[in-house]
Formats: structure tokens, sequence, C-alpha cells
């Protein structure tokens, strides 16, 4: 009679995915992942404001091939000195005229790009400048500073009209720039916070902010891009997410579900544990139901199920990824559904384990295949 009322209850939390499965998919709003341009930003300003010169080359070269102009960088090296000072602009500068000189040298084309426009504060400099920071602030800037009121003159005439003021590279683009500097060059979390604020009011979104955290702690070190996400995680009410754990340690939280049983194989990229929960034989086709636990950083293949797959989301932040579409964040919460036939791959953020129930359906073509290895490249967004 248990067994009876048990499998009735799974049969309605079936009921109730499938119906939640559009909505799900509804609630996704989108987000698109940082352009190749965008993430390019983030080394040349973190290598700049760490004064890595040999790294620097290397990221330059590389974000003009992605589609940055020379003049687009130039300008996130003037917005460099702002944050980190001039001898760190002054530096990258340098560098950055001996990149270009190669790639003449071996006639390789870079784009010149537009140069910034004459900017008309018209009568008041100050109040531009004003005007600007509540821009990105999204709130007034009436606040002074009063211990030391030169440096308020400063931020709102030089910093946000002379500097922010110029117009040959968009506020969201200076953002990007600006956290990078500021993650990279340490103790500085409030000023940090605040960009990563004005990131968001730019338009950034969480799934981009996590883009620049990961892209951080991949390209530059763990301590900067793990500033970047501890506070990501509480603007986004994260504040549960670990985000210090490696690879071999098991989450803070108690799980939804118990893990089970850890998997080996060649199918999935770290550690994964794997719960076998029921199984149901049903007319239109035999259902399998499982909770899977991804370690961060921990990932699927590329794979595709032929009649289809259901994921509830019960812990934590992941990623999923359909063939040719934009990778997606998921959470707790989240219903996803994985249409037959379709390649995708889902697991944890770097900084996040991920917990799904799967609903694997069998109507007699099979429950998975196993396509080709998600690539670190595929992984961190590049």
């Amino acid at each position: 009679m248990m067994k009876n009322l048990q499998k009735l209850a799974i049969y309605l939390c079936l009921s109730l995915a499938m119906s939640l499965s559009v909505y799900g998919q509804q609630k996704n709003t989108g987000e698109l992942p940082l352009s190749a341009r965008q993430i390019a930003i983030v080394p040349i300003a973190a290598f700049a404001a760490k004064g890595d010169q040999d790294n620097l080359k290397n990221a330059l070269d590389q974000g003009l091939e992605a589609g940055l102009t020379v003049n687009e960088i130039k300008e996130i090296l003037v917005q460099l000195y702002a944050y980190a000072g001039f001898p760190r602009s002054l530096n990258a500068i340098t560098t950055f005229q001996t990149v270009i000189n190669t790639r003449k040298n071996k006639n390789v084309a870079s784009i010149e790009g537009r140069k910034p426009g004459k900017v008309n504060f018209s009568s008041n400099k100050y109040q531009f400048g004003k005007d600007v920071q509540a821009k990105l602030t999204g709130r007034s800037a009436n606040s002074t500073q009063d211990f030391v009121p030169a440096i308020d003159t400063f931020l709102k005439e030089h910093l946000f009209a002379d500097i922010f003021g110029r117009d040959n590279l968009d506020f969201q683009s200076r953002e990007i720039a600006t956290i990078s500097i500021l993650a990279s060059i340490g103790n500085a979390e409030s000023q940090l916070r605040s960009h990563l604020g004005v990131g968001r009011n730019t338009g950034l979104t969480e799934l981009q902010l996590r883009e620049i955290a990961n892209k951080l702690s991949a390209g530059v070190g763990n301590e900067a891009g793990n500033s970047a996400t501890k506070i990501i995680d509480i603007m986004f009410s994260r504040v549960h997410s670990p985000t210090d754990l490696t690879a071999d340690q098991t989450p803070s939280i108690a799980p939804t579900f118990p893990k089970g049983d850890k998997v080996s194989g060649g199918n999935f990229s770290g550690d994964v544990w794997v719960n076998s929960l029921a199984t149901i034989n049903m007319t239109i086709a035999n259902t399998s139901v499982g909770n899977v636990t991804f370690a961060p950083k921990s990932r699927t293949k590329w794979h595709r199920h032929p009649s289809g797959q259901i994921l509830l989301v019960t812990d934590g932040i992941g990623y999923y990824q359909e063939k040719g579409q934009a990778v997606r964040l998921i959470r707790k919460g989240d219903v996803v559904n994985c249409p037959p036939n379709i390649a995708h791959w889902h697991g944890a953020t770097p900084d996040s384990s991920m917990s799904h129930i799967t609903l694997g359906f069998d109507n007699g073509k099979g429950r998975v295949e196993w396509l080709g290895s998600v690539t670190d490249e595929e992984y961190m967004l590049k």
C-alpha cells in the first residue's frame, strides 16, 4: 500500500513537472552571455592593473582579434589610471604600443575605431559629472566628501565628466573594465561592490557579472575571481552559495536529497553523485527519477535524450546549454525542459555546487546518447 502511495505521489510530481516545464522555459529571461569583445576586456584591464606586462601583451593581442578597436583599448587604459594610478596606466600604454608595432611588422591589421568626440559640458562640468554619476549609480549624487572636499570635485568633474564623458567606449564596457581592475588590485571591496552595482545598472545581468568573475578566476587568479563572486552572491541573494569550495569538498548546506553514490566513468567532468529515487513503468513511457549533485566546476558531457528529459533544480547554481544556444544560468526552483534529440550539457558553476532531480523518459528510443566533452573554453563561456 505504501509503495503504491509513493508511486502515486511521484506520478503527481511528474504531472506537475510536465505542466511546470512550460513555465520554466518562460521564466528563463533569455540572459545572453558576454560577447567575445566584452569578455576580452577582462584580462586586459586585470593584467594592466596588476602590472603584469607579459600576460597583458597576450591579452591585448587577443582583444584585438576579438573585435576591440585600438581606440577602445586606449580608452580602457585611460580608464585604468583613475582606479589603479598613472604608473600602471602609462606602463600598459607602452606595452600596447609595442603590441601594435609588432602587429604592423607582421602585417597583422588592427582596427583603429572611432576616436572620442568633443565633450560638451555646457556651462557646468561639475553638474555634468554629477548627472553622469547619478545615471550610473541609479540614485542622486548629492552626497559630498566633507573631510576632503576636493576629492568630490575631482570625482565629479574629472572621473565622471572628463573620463566617463568620452563617447567612444560605452558605460557597460567601462564597468567591465573597472570591475576587473578593482577585483585584481585587491583590498578595494567597497569600491568593487559599488561598481558591481553600477555594472548591474548599466544592464549587465547576473550571468554576465558571473562571467567576469569566472574569467578572472580562470585567467588571472582565484583571489580576484572569488572577491567578485562573493559580492555577486550577496547581490543576487545567494548568501548561502559556497563560494570557496574546491571540487573535492561537499556543499556547506544540507542538500534537499541525499547525494547518493559517486559517479565513475567518462561521462562527467569533476565530482558528481547520483541517487536513483524511483523507476515508474507507464504505458506512455518508462520514467526514471533520480537526484544528481555536481561539485563546483563539475559538468556532464554533451549529450542528448531521444525521449527528452526534465530537470528540477533543487539546490545551488548551475549552467544549462543547448548546442548553438546561449548558456543559461539555472538555480534552485528552476525547471528545465530538455527537448528530445537536442544536444546539451549541464553542471555546476565554478563557485557553487548544484543539484537537480532528473525525470528521464524512455518511450522505446533509449534514454541518453553521450557525445563529446565540454571543453574548458565552452564551460568558462568564452
